[in-house]
């Protein structure tokens, strides 16, 4: 395992960048780009301003890495920082809004089933928007991007009860609106 590679802790890459390798601060920048860049697409809708809120979030974690105490994940403390700054951006932007699902190649599909999935990934953005907010981000960041209620609670300031009760109403709220039975969502 390399020291600064992929699969290098995010302790070990931690250590190295404290220790003055600053060029290793790019191996976690990689590691949780992706991330970064869905919650800025999510308070800020726009391609372009989610690219810049990755790039301050980054930056803020990079000057405050020293601060960094290990009390939970690199990633939860990151989130923190992202959460924190998607906040602040949404005063100015509006509503956070989840991304979509990943691209999916259309192409192989037939067109009787890109039309379901289209209809289908509509609603469910429709049902998503008129979530509260507070439901669409503990929602997002539990199913999305697999973070535990402790993480997300760590991340956003919600107690995890309140985490896990946003997340179950979110859950039915979107079922309501989608008219599924009992245990599709």
């Amino acid at each position: 395992m390399s020291p600064g590679g992929p699969e290098a802790a995010d302790e070990d890459i931690i250590a190295r960048v404290l220790d003055g390798d600053t060029d290793a601060f790019s191996a976690l920048v990689r590691r949780y780009q992706r991330r970064i860049l869905r919650l800025g697409y999510g308070f800020l809708k726009d391609v372009e301003s989610a690219e810049d809120y990755a790039q301050d979030v980054f930056v803020k974690a990079y000057v405050g890495l020293a601060g960094f105490k290990g009390r939970s994940s690199f990633s939860t403390w990151l989130t923190r920082i992202a959460y924190n700054a998607g906040i602040n951006a949404k005063r100015k932007a509006g509503r956070y809004e989840p991304l979509e699902s990943e691209p999916v190649d259309t192409r192989s599909l037939s067109p009787e089933d890109a039309h379901i999935r289209a209809e289908t990934a509509e609603a469910l953005t429709k049902a998503m928007a008129a979530l509260p907010e507070k439901y669409a981000v503990c929602l997002d960041l539990y199913f999305r991007e697999g973070m535990k209620y402790e993480d997300i609670g760590a991340a956003t300031g919600f107690p995890v009860n309140t985490i896990k009760s946003h997340v179950f109403r979110a859950k039915r709220d979107l079922r309501e609106a989608l008219g599924a039975g009992e245990g599709s969502v």
